[in-house]
């Protein structure tokens, strides 16, 4: 009976035991992890951003960003917060994050809509979509513009023109009418190519449609050349032959050295496209 009584207390100090392991291993697992050691805790604002700036300055760009947002979000107000956002912008495109340059780019103009810092924030947002992939400069690469999507050189040029309306002597709008003339016409001459590709496939009216987008929104351009050209081809496929006339005639009229009207209007004739 004794040895029994022993034997029990011996069980519930084990158990107590095992109790006390268990406790002890949750709560450990609870317990938040120890948080990374931060040496810019106790900097000033102008110490996060000279540090910053020396970190653009040597194109170290994910510690810039990193530094650049610490700051903006330990002082969130000021004149060193709002160029922290421009330098953000920068960054994130210099990094290869145009999506998030052109994201900070927007929160800016929402924030700061009379800033006067403005006129770069519009040339930086044009540059960024000038260098995204673009139609017109795909077709230079063998591609078919037809298929691709024009978005990023119109907002571009919406950009380049915003910036050059409202800011008509700020030192970035001499590059960004320079700009503007060269996506002016490749975004023509992209037109074109559709219109092309359409007439190629016997889209005759969508070829029309396309073509006169050209006549009426970038007059003045090499454009618009062809695209009466595809105009005249396609109406004559189509039968109206008055707007078929009315083409060829303003065709000739505004480019009479053309060199689609010295190939003729003959269909039996090769195809203009495998010519020029």
């Amino acid at each position: 009976m004794q040895l029994i009584s022993v034997w029990t207390a011996a069980t519930r100090r084990l158990a107590v035991g095992v109790a006390f392991a268990m406790l002890a291993v949750v709560v450990a697992g609870c317990a938040s992890p120890a948080k990374e050691y931060d040496p810019t805790t106790n900097w000033t604002v102008e110490r996060l951003y000279r540090d910053a700036k020396d970190e653009m300055g040597a194109s170290n760009w994910p510690q810039a960003l990193k530094q650049l947002q610490r700051l903006e979000s330990r002082f969130p107000f000021g004149v060193y917060a709002q160029q922290a956002q421009i330098d953000i912008a920068y960054v994130n495109w210099k990094d290869g994050n145009p999506a998030e340059a052109l994201a900070a780019i927007e929160r800016f103009q929402r924030l700061h809509p009379s800033h006067p810092n403005l006129d770069y924030m519009l040339y930086l947002k044009g540059v960024i979509n000038f260098y995204r992939d673009s139609p017109f400069l795909a077709s230079l690469a063998g591609q078919d513009p037809s298929e691709r999507d024009p978005k990023g050189a119109r907002e571009s040029f919406d950009a380049f023109k915003e910036l050059v309306t409202r800011f008509p002597d700020s030192k970035y709008a001499p590059d960004a009418r320079q700009r503007l003339t060269y996506l002016v016409n490749g975004i023509a001459q992209n037109e074109v190519h559709v219109a092309r590709f359409y007439y190629e496939r016997n889209a005759h009216l969508a070829a029309i449609n396309r073509a006169q987008t050209v006549v009426r929104d970038f007059q003045g351009t090499p454009a618009v050349e062809e695209s009466l050209y595809i105009q005249t081809l396609a109406y004559d496929k189509l039968g109206m032959n008055d707007l078929r006339d009315d083409a060829r005639r303003v065709l000739t009229l505004n480019f009479p050295n053309s060199r689609f009207v010295q190939r003729g209007f003959d269909e039996r004739a090769k195809p203009w496209w495998q010519i020029f």
